[in-house]
């Protein structure tokens, strides 16, 4: 049978490109080495955290499923950063490792349009540098119109502990041996990176009374806009937190030499934001301790997850460290850490809609570009999903911006600057973060995901409802007054008293004062939604700082409509630098202010390009 779409790989990113291309009504094929292991979770039992929340969020904006799922199987829910202001604040869950993987194929089962097979790919079918299809293992070819590849790390991949290497992916699973090789033959530049895993307790053999207890939150929340949440409060599982210590560091120090990376065992590069703990004891020596959680897998078995204590240690080394820690005295250790290897491409290789610079019809998504992360993967699913569809159907690509999304910033990130270690998405790494916050990511995505075909009518009538609600109670606070002869009501709410009117928008803007607070004192109708008042309390509260992004995405979109032609020739851009040109050829950007962000290309570089383009399009 001859398909539209083949994914190859089930993890986070193949069931979202599988799902993306199967609802917009192309016949799509999943291939993976095990069922078994569709969407599973490796590594970290969570979903979210900083920015990492804000992508789960984006995804389920668009019609993806990864929130959706995640309140399907979450056992413990919480907001981060709530302290600081809302461009910060993100969910995170702890999933069960049961129920996630669970619910994800049951959902992939019933999608219309999409088939399932258990295989392993060896290659592609590939004609003048166009994919038509892949070849199996055994030798049977499927033909497709387009192929994405979401191969995780299973890329030749190795798992390394202290001198030992053996072939395999997670889990011990058989590894993918021959497609990255493949690839290369291709033209494709391949690299080698490294992630890595903690250990897994007992949890019966952990001293509880020793550790620092962590719950979820008090406040019913979800990630998807679509649901309410099903969890009950109470019944959240919670996770709990602990150091590293001296004795544990001088053990990890005493035994450098024996972990793999420092034994000189490992060719990959690890990721410098998720690095082993020797890793940090290292580079950290001034600190002395580092923070574990230990979060629960699952409420179906007993394994607790140590996260922060990743290494590629030797057994006996990590008994040693594992029983420094306090309250795991007399752990038991139910699965020892390890560090993986594993094959990628380089990024700068694809374009910004996902798809392949030098095989055309080729799309690639997750950790093959060279990210760290399930909902970075997810992120890249979708969109690679979405556009070998708009491939297919001869459509201009869907491609987002930095001011539009977390995933523009991650993608643009990958496709213009590239990276040599595991990318992992950061609150930092977006400069118009207070546009792109948790709470208004509907707002920012929802259409578009409409007018691609994966919102329907019904949840887009909801947001449409949602955003009269948000208008309607603007405008309340801006027609109703407090007036001077009602300043005891501002005592009651703690702020302030006024010597002239001042509507309650106005009011609002005030730190101490909140919506609730203002709705109370003036005995509004309460008719609004969480979501709603939430929405219009924060960008009331940050108008002026919201404003102020807005004219610097205006003006970083002055750069972005200036469009570079694609058979430029930066051989004759005068007075830019070999390095800036170097690196323009690889890119090939597709607009001035994606040139202006190519490490290595500085503004003298971009003047001149300016120059070049304004006389190149006087002369067309």
């Amino acid at each position: 049978m001859n398909y539209d779409v083949i994914v190859v790989g089930g993890g986070h990113a193949g069931c979202e490109a599988s799902l993306a291309a199967s609802r917009l009504n192309h016949k799509t094929l999943l291939i993976t080495g095990n069922i078994k292991n569709i969407a599973d979770m490796p590594c970290n039992p969570s979903i979210g955290g900083p920015a990492k929340g804000i992508l789960v969020r984006e995804i389920d904006a668009l019609g993806g499923e990864m929130g959706i799922n995640t309140d399907k199987s979450l056992i413990q829910l919480k907001m981060l950063n709530t302290k600081k202001g809302p461009a910060v604040w993100a969910l995170r869950a702890q999933a069960d490792k049961i129920t996630y993987p669970k619910e994800m194929l049951k959902t992939l089962n019933n999608q219309d349009n999409l088939d399932i097979k258990e295989a392993f790919v060896d290659d592609l079918i590939v004609s003048d540098n166009k994919v038509l299809g892949v070849i199996l293992e055994d030798g049977e070819k499927i033909y497709s119109k387009t192929v994405i590849l979401t191969t995780g790390t299973y890329l030749k991949a190795d798992i390394l502990v202290g001198d030992k290497r053996n072939p395999g992916g997670p889990h011990g699973e058989k590894e993918s041996k021959n497609l990255s090789d493949n690839l290369r033959k291709y033209g494709l530049t391949i690299q080698r990176l490294k992630t890595g895993t903690p250990q897994r307790l007992d949890k019966s053999t952990i001293d509880y009374s020793k550790l620092e207890r962590e719950d979820g939150d008090n406040i019913l929340r979800s990630f998807s806009f679509d649901y309410p949440p099903i969890y009950k409060i109470e019944e959240q599982v919670p996770c709990y937190l602990t150091y590293t210590n001296e004795e544990t560091h001088k053990i990890i120090t005493d035994n450098l030499t024996k972990s793999s990376m420092y034994g000189g065992y490992v060719r990959g590069i690890g990721p410098r934001y998720c690095p082993s703990i020797e890793d940090k004891v290292v580079r950290f020596a001034d600190k002395e301790r580092h923070q574990l959680f230990l979060e629960p897998e699952s409420r179906f078995y007993d394994d607790i997850y140590l996260q922060g204590f990743s290494t590629s240690m030797p057994y006996e080394i990590q008994e040693e460290m594992v029983h420094s820690l306090k309250g795991l005295e007399n752990a038991k250790i139910l699965k020892y850490a390890y560090a993986i290897e594993y094959d990628a491409i380089d990024p700068l290789e694809m374009k910004k809609n996902l798809e392949n610079k030098i095989l055309e019809n080729l799309f690639t998504a997750g950790q093959i570009n060279g990210t760290s992360g399930y909902e970075e993967a997810a992120a890249q699913g979708l969109i690679a999903g979405i556009n070998a569809v708009l491939k297919i159907e001869g459509k201009d690509p869907f491609i987002l911006g930095r001011d539009e999304a977390y995933i523009g910033v991650l993608i643009d990130d990958l496709t213009t600057r590239g990276t040599k270690e595991p990318y992992r998405m950061l609150t930092s790494r977006a400069e118009y973060r207070l546009l792109l916050r948790h709470d208004n990511a509907d707002i920012r995505l929802r259409d578009y995901g409409y007018r691609l075909g994966l919102i329907n009518e019904e949840k887009y009538h909801n947001f449409q409802n949602k955003l009269k609600d948000i208008e309607e109670l603007q405008e309340l606070l801006k027609n109703k007054k407090i007036v001077t002869s009602e300043n005891n009501l501002l005592e009651q709410i703690g702020t302030s008293k006024i010597n002239d009117g001042i509507t309650l928008y106005d009011l609002l803007k005030r730190p101490e004062v909140t919506i609730d607070k203002l709705i109370d004192i003036k005995k509004l109708e309460d008719i609004y939604s969480n979501e709603v008042k939430e929405q219009v309390e924060i960008y009331i509260k940050y108008e002026g700082y919201i404003n102020k992004e807005k004219k610097n995405v205006l003006r970083m979109k002055e750069m972005e409509n200036i469009l570079i032609p694609e058979d430029i020739d930066y051989d004759k851009v005068i007075n830019i630098a070999s390095e800036a040109k170097d690196k323009l050829k690889k890119v090939l950007p597709i607009n001035l202010g994606q040139a202006s962000r190519i490490s290595g290309v500085n503004p003298s570089d971009i003047a001149m390009l300016s120059v070049y383009l304004k006389r190149y399009k006087n002369h067309e």
